[in-house]
């Protein structure tokens, strides 16, 4: 059911925890399942993310996907966390089973959340992110 990584990222997940003063955070839920995710990120002068955390509240794929994607955006540019997509976080873990695919959505919509609260604390505007969508459905296909 579960591929090798995800299992690894739900037993030993990385970058567990808060980041005190973190340039960017994003919260994000969904109330049918329960899943809660936090990202925490601190983001440098030069706008790269130094280090990314995270926080969630949900199930073993919830937790493998958090802690995927905070090891995905750790290292890149503002512009090119903003490119790590629900597909990016499922593939990266070999796959999920289509009711966990609400999992990774989650995990994208996190790391646009922080990207926002961080443009929004700098008073910045990250060119192609948008403003938050009503609500993330785990019946939106991993390619939307």
């Amino acid at each position: 059911m579960y591929s090798e990584k995800v299992m690894d990222h739900f037993q030993n997940p990385r970058n567990v925890g808060e980041i005190e003063n973190a340039s960017g955070v994003g919260t994000v839920g969904n109330a049918k399942c329960g899943d809660i995710m936090r990202i925490f990120l601190d983001i440098d002068e030069k706008g790269i993310v130094r280090e990314a955390r995270f926080k969630t509240f949900g199930c073993g794929a919830a937790v493998a996907t958090s802690s995927m994607a905070t090891e995905l955006v750790k290292g890149k540019t503002v512009r090119e966390a903003l490119q790590v997509t629900n597909q990016a976080v499922t593939e990266a873990l070999d796959g999920l089973p289509p009711v966990k695919v609400h999992c990774s959505l989650l995990a994208e919509e996190a790391i646009r959340a922080a990207l926002r609260d961080y443009a929004q604390k700098r008073g910045i505007v990250i060119e192609g992110l948008e403003e938050p969508g009503e609500e993330i459905h785990e019946n939106r296909h991993i390619t939307d």
